[in-house]
């Protein structure tokens, strides 16, 4: 999310500044990408019911995802609304 911002890709709102209490950095993280992140924490898993745009089995948190060397070259997708 902090990249993100940082780079000045809009669609990422951030309401809340990371705290995962807001649902608005929600991403799509498509395979092969998705594994290679923890799994969805009980809290992201509340918060992700209640994103504007829907929820499918690729959608994340920005805020709760840690970037590293890892996901060099990550592709998210945005969804088309966050508030």
């Amino acid at each position: 999310m902090q990249a993100a911002i940082g780079a000045g890709i809009d669609g990422i709102v951030a309401e809340c500044g990371g705290q995962a209490m807001c649902a608005t950095c929600h991403i799509y993280v498509e395979s092969p990408w998705a594994d290679k992140f923890p799994s969805i924490s009980e809290e992201e898993d509340e918060m992700l019911d209640d994103t504007v745009s829907p929820r499918t089995e690729a959608s994340r948190l920005s805020c709760q995802l840690v970037v590293s060397d890892d996901v060099d070259g990550l592709i998210v997708r945005l969804p088309e609304e966050q508030v």
